[in-house]
């Protein structure tokens, strides 16, 4: 069966290139011809572990190719996933895509959408005329663990009526299908719904963990075993039960936003997922208050910033507790130097120069009031504390990931401070 995927942005170059590792031909389509070169040569425009690698391979095995003529796209491709990073003209892409096609195509869309999406294109397909199946398919992709993820899925979202639209899909997935990987049926608003519950329960674990972690510093408990506890709990799961500055990723806060907004418009008032999204947004907040504790004030003092990415393995920015924590802080007349191994290109467009990048971690703690940790990056665990220790003007770490070795470093004579830990 031909692939086909349309979107050249961060779904798109995902969905394209790990299907073509299954072993089967995909065309990848979009307009900007200088995007599709440069896709070809395996110069990926963002940052995400191991995907460069996985396009590289299929393009050189000639399973993986880009195009940008979308009539002669539109007529190979029997299964096309629109997967363009934003719903906008959605309905008018699928009528698009799917108007040249010999017989009716399969379109699943993959985009995040709001609630009646689906329903919409299949009336604005019939409306044009044009014959096509959809189907809602979310998928659930953490930047740094993109390829991960849609290789060991934790489940299968398929919105449909057509029992063949489903046989489709399995056929296409079929090395997950065979692994075990279940395969949920419903109807376009059930498939549609269940991804912004997903991020909202994640983020609402996570604010609940955060809130604990207040808690944990005022009676001298230890947030990272009260969650490791609870995590070991069945009912409950360790991921994404770590206290932190906050949830963050690229779809997150839109996903949690068009929830609710539907509840909104149904008068259902979602008061824990108010109060989540409450949470998450005022830790950065709250760590500057730690800091302004620490320093007496951040007004006139200069911090250095370890990581800008919202997470580990990945240049996205988009909903960063880091970069909150940075906004915060030049808010409140602080002087940042900020470091990241990948992640910088992003951050300036968003910090629209507030801050001095460098290019090493050392740059960023070098005559630092403070160095404060704001990504996870694992290399960030190995790096010569004694010399950054020198290079501080105080020795004092404020860890907003518990990345670090806190009985290690106030050994050396630092001050550590993380969170939800005395």
């Amino acid at each position: 069966m031909q692939i086909g995927v349309y979107g050249a942005g961060y779904l798109g170059t995902v969905i394209s290139a790990c299907l073509a590792d299954f072993g089967t031909p995909v065309t990848c389509c979009h307009p900007d011809s200088s995007r599709m070169v440069e896709m070809a040569q395996g110069n990926v425009p963002f940052f995400e572990k191991n995907l460069t690698e996985v396009i590289r391979r299929n393009v050189r095995c000639g399973r993986l190719v880009y195009s940008t003529d979308i009539e002669s796209f539109a007529r190979k491709a029997q299964f096309i996933f629109l997967a363009e990073d934003s719903p906008q003209s959605l309905a008018e892409l699928a009528i698009r895509v799917a108007r040249p096609a010999p017989k009716p195509p399969i379109l699943s869309i993959v985009t995040p959408v709001p609630v009646g999406t689906a329903t919409e294109i299949e009336r604005r397909l019939k409306e044009a005329g044009v014959p096509a199946t959809v189907i809602s398919q979310p998928v659930f992709f953490t930047p740094g663990c993109a390829v991960e993820d849609f290789n060991w899925p934790d489940r299968i979202i398929l919105g449909t009526t057509s029992n063949d639209a489903v046989l489709a899909v399995k056929q296409i997935f079929h090395p997950l299908v065979m692994r075990g990987v279940p395969v949920i049926v419903s109807n376009h608003e059930t498939a549609e719904l269940i991804r912004e519950a997903a991020t909202a329960f994640v983020a609402t674990k996570i604010s609940f963990i955060n809130e604990v972690a207040t808690l944990c510093e005022r009676v001298g408990a230890d947030a990272v075993s009260v969650a490791l506890a609870l995590g070991l709990d069945k009912k409950i799961a360790p991921r994404c039960l770590q206290p932190g500055a906050g949830m963050g990723g690229l779809f997150a806060e839109t996903d949690m936003e068009a929830l609710a907004e539907l509840a909104r418009s149904k008068g259902v008032p979602l008061k824990i997922l108010s109060a989540a999204r409450e949470v998450n947004l005022s830790q950065a907040e709250r760590v500057v208050a730690k800091i302004s504790g620490l320093m007496k004030s951040v007004h006139n003092k200069n911090l250095g910033i370890l990581g800008l990415a919202f997470k580990p393995h990945t240049n996205s920015v988009a909903g960063s507790s880091s970069l909150r924590l940075v906004q915060t802080l030049v808010a409140k007349g602080a002087r940042v130097r900020a470091y990241d191994p990948v992640a910088i290109p992003e951050a300036r467009l968003e910090l629209n120069g507030t801050v001095h990048y460098c290019e090493t971690p050392y740059a960023a703690a070098e005559g630092m009031d403070a160095l404060v940790v704001g990504t996870g990056w694992p290399e960030f665990r190995g790096l010569d504390f004694d010399r950054i220790k020198h290079l501080l003007k105080r020795p004092l770490i404020i860890d907003t990931k518990n990345l670090l070795d806190s009985v290690r470093l106030r050994a050396m004579g630092f001050e550590y401070i993380g969170v939800g830990r005395g």
